[in-house]
């Protein structure tokens, strides 16, 4: 099995904190969103997965493709870094990859994180992850015949077409069979606004008579921007702790201060005369001081001083001194 991971954008919604991190490397809950996403993939997949690959841009630079690359490791995968040259749409990004597409493929976009426990239909081509949503006007859904095969994908629809929006996590029993789709896309210049979609490329094999269903996961969390990541992070850390896992190094400095779970405390970290918690997630190497934190993100090396803080994203190296509560400071930031 074969994980491919299309994560060209800086993710503008997230800014300033992508300025410097791409938005699939930012952590949720001590671990980078893509680290994540590949983690849980092979949970449910329950099977060994032979290589990772990344689509990004040629500006991230060596050391975040050699973390990309440490990821797959830790997975005993082969890592494979990819370059999408122009952002032409998701056909276009998973194209970039066409080398991997060969055999058994989950294609998953980097800024989705998600808890799931199913079995991957064998008889079918194609696994569409989904999940059940409110208001589906708002997303693209799948349309549903009655022996549960997906028959189209319907994007915002108007009137009532299914509830089952798609998350962005694909499987494909033969990843050549969307390759060859989506050549045909891109040789026959097939676009929507202005770009190569992956949705083309499935359309075309649905046309071929490929069997199409869906995979239902009980939680989506998006990380789309600050207020969702933030509250993505409080998610996860309520799942982990609920999963008994360690969250909270050994190797940190305690003084007049209360933890109040859950919460993710990384290496390192330094509090005094502070409180924090439910739902906080504090990066290795960082203070809180004479500070109550609760709700937040706040990455490696950050300083936080005389604070009170509320849904707040505090990014690396970044120093924050004040009495403000809804907060989104980028990496190397100060405010005093």
């Amino acid at each position: 099995m074969k994980i491919i991971v299309p994560m060209a954008g800086r993710g503008s919604r997230l800014r300033p904190h992508t300025l410097t991190t791409p938005k699939p490397l930012i952590p949720i809950a001590g671990k980078p969103i893509v680290q994540r996403l590949v983690e849980d993939i092979a949970k449910v997949l329950n099977q060994p997965i032979e290589e990772v690959a990344f689509i990004i841009k040629d500006d991230f630079g060596h050391a975040i493709e050699n973390r990309l690359l440490e990821i797959a490791k830790s997975l005993n995968a082969k890592g494979t870094i990819y370059y999408q040259d122009k952002p032409l749409g998701t056909g276009h990004a998973i194209m970039s990859a066409k080398d991997t597409l060969i055999g058994p493929c989950v294609i998953a976009y980097a800024d989705t994180l998600f808890k799931a426990d199913f079995n991957l239909d064998a008889s079918a081509d194609s696994v569409i992850w989904v999940k059940e949503v409110k208001n589906p006007e708002a997303y693209g859904v799948v349309q549903l015949n009655n022996n549960n095969e997906i028959t189209a994908l319907v994007e915002k629809p108007q009137s009532f077409v299914s509830d089952l929006a798609v998350i962005g996590i694909y499987y494909f029993k033969k990843g050549e069979e969307l390759r060859n789709a989506l050549q045909n896309v891109l040789e026959q210049k097939i676009m929507n606004g202005g770009e190569y979609q992956i949705n083309d490329g499935i359309k075309m094999m649905m046309d071929a008579g490929k069997k199409f269903v869906p995979g239902e996961v009980a939680e989506w969390m998006d990380c789309g921007n600050k207020n969702v990541t933030v509250e993505t992070n409080s998610r996860m850390l309520g799942f982990l702790h609920d999963d008994g896992e360690v969250l909270i190094s050994k190797n940190i400095t305690v003084e007049n201060s209360k933890i109040i779970p859950p919460c993710y405390i990384g290496e390192n970290v330094v509090l005094k005369n502070a409180t924090i918690g439910p739902f906080v997630s504090l990066g290795n190497d960082s203070v809180v001081k004479d500070s109550t934190v609760r709700n937040s993100l706040i990455q490696s090396s950050a300083t936080v001083l005389n604070a009170s803080l509320d849904n707040a994203m505090i990014g690396n190296f970044a120093k924050f001194d004040g009495y403000f509560t809804n907060v989104s400071l980028g990496d190397f930031s100060v405010l005093e």
